[in-house]
């Protein structure tokens, strides 16, 4: 059975030709562990005049995994400058 947890927290995420591969979240390493997806937002909820939001890319849904092998799925999204996770999925 799948359980979402809303979590709205920061994290460090980095990224390799712009797409995740690693992420620090939560005081653990986590190392991205499939191809992730991106989310984008609803074509009307961007304001036209807003060039980021009007390029489509809202966050990403990745798996990762750490190194004690506990594996979810993320919802992240990006803010003014950092990352948050939005849901994650174990």
């Amino acid at each position: 059975m799948s359980v979402a947890v809303v979590v709205e927290e920061n994290l460090s995420l980095w990224l390799v030709d712009d797409v995740p591969a690693r992420l620090f979240y939560a005081g653990e390493r986590w190392t991205v562990t499939d191809t992730p997806t991106r989310l984008r937002e609803s074509v009307w909820s961007v304001d036209p005049d807003d060039r980021p939001a009007a390029r489509g890319l809202y966050g990403w849904r990745f798996q990762a995994t750490n190194a004690a092998g506990d594996c979810f799925v993320f919802d992240v999204h990006g803010e003014q400058d950092d990352w948050r996770v939005h849901r994650a999925y174990c």
